[in-house]
């Protein structure tokens, strides 16, 4: 059962240089109890797709397309809607919790601020059991509850983020770089809680990482993005053994393991958003751009390992001109673009 749907959803940025196409068209879905998984380069709007779910969008950005919660669009939806929605319905698990947590707030005012705006019928006894049910489940002792966020360490506040979060039973969770600047065992244990969440409440999980490692251990699907687009997406198993877009395949075979003998790195940079290149936005960086790629625009086939896949190499062939897929002569088109 699907809980998000996104159908041709688009957000930009007015600029002095133009509008910024942070997300251009995409389309996926996150059902109940599902974990997916959105990866990519630094810069190509995975972190404006998390805040455009939430209404947290700065002024000055249009958003346009479909984006369907519980049969709400919430490209429609004022602040005030908004409002209501974060927390008991969407919730948020930031990047860098100690930036989140007031220093001069102890925890326990913290769970009280968080239940008090969106359940003020509650008690104050009701406020501590809810509060410490939480905590519990992410393994903080209730001896720790009034304590400052100065007193504990990184893995910890992450632990109590996410407990705070948790605290207002939310069906759709959107984790934004749970895990940075933990270390592995403190990872590996942030991704058992989030994995439990998932089995124990029916949660969905929108997993926004740079970090392939956890998508691979903890997603059931995989969303690849690139330059505003959903490249590639389909089962995170598939994806790992048989990536179909090319940009896949290099962020694969990027990554460093026990086995690695040799650095491996995609040349370039992810484009300006603002002047993205025509047709394929990945054809200057890609090893196998071919000439339609830098003719028209890739249209969205599904694979025959069944992702569905923003590429030419997979089609349709018969929207490839005569002599399309020639491949790019680099070297001569360098030449006259410096001419």
């Amino acid at each position: 059962m699907s809980v998000l749907s996104a159908r041709d959803l688009r957000v930009w940025y007015g600029t002095s240089r133009g509008p910024v196409r942070a997300v251009d068209g995409i389309s996926l879905e996150i059902n109940a109890g599902e974990t997916l998984g959105l990866v990519g380069e630094s810069g190509c709007g995975k972190s404006t797709l998390g805040r455009s779910i939430l209404g947290l969008l700065p002024r000055g950005a249009v958003i346009d397309g479909e984006l369907l919660y519980d049969g709400q669009n919430l490209t429609e939806l004022s602040q005030r809607d908004f409002r209501r929605l974060r927390g008991p319905e969407i919730g948020l698990i930031f990047q860098e919790p100690m930036t989140r947590l007031n220093p001069l707030m102890r925890i326990s005012d913290h769970f009280k601020e968080t239940l008090e705006a969106h359940e003020s019928s509650l008690t104050d006894e009701e406020i501590r059991r809810r509060s410490l049910d939480a905590l519990g489940g992410m393994g903080i002792p209730p001896t720790r509850f009034r304590q400052y966020p100065h007193e504990f360490s990184g893995g910890m506040r992450q632990r109590i983020m996410i407990a705070l979060t948790l605290v207002l039973r939310p069906k759709l969770l959107i984790a934004d770089e749970p895990t940075t600047a933990l270390d592995v065992l403190v990872e590996a244990q942030i991704l058992q809680i989030l994995g439990d969440l998932k089995k124990n409440a029916d949660t969905a999980l929108l997993l926004i990482t740079h970090n392939l490692g956890i998508v691979a251990e903890s997603c059931e699907r995989v969303a690849v993005m690139y330059a505003g687009q959903i490249v590639e997406e389909g089962a995170a198993r598939t994806v790992f053994s048989q990536p179909a877009h090319p940009y896949t395949s290099e962020l694969l075979r990027s990554i460093i393991s026990l086995k690695t003998t040799e650095l491996h790195y995609i040349p370039g940079a992810p484009p300006d958003l603002a002047d993205p290149p025509n047709a394929c936005r990945f054809h200057p960086r890609c090893p196998y751009a071919m000439q339609v790629c830098t003719a028209k625009d890739p249209i969205e086939v599904r694979a025959e390992t069944g992702q569905r896949v923003l590429c030419w190499l997979h089609g349709p062939e018969e929207e490839i001109p005569p002599g399309g897929k020639a491949p790019l002569e680099r070297e001569a088109i360098a030449v006259a673009e410096e001419a």
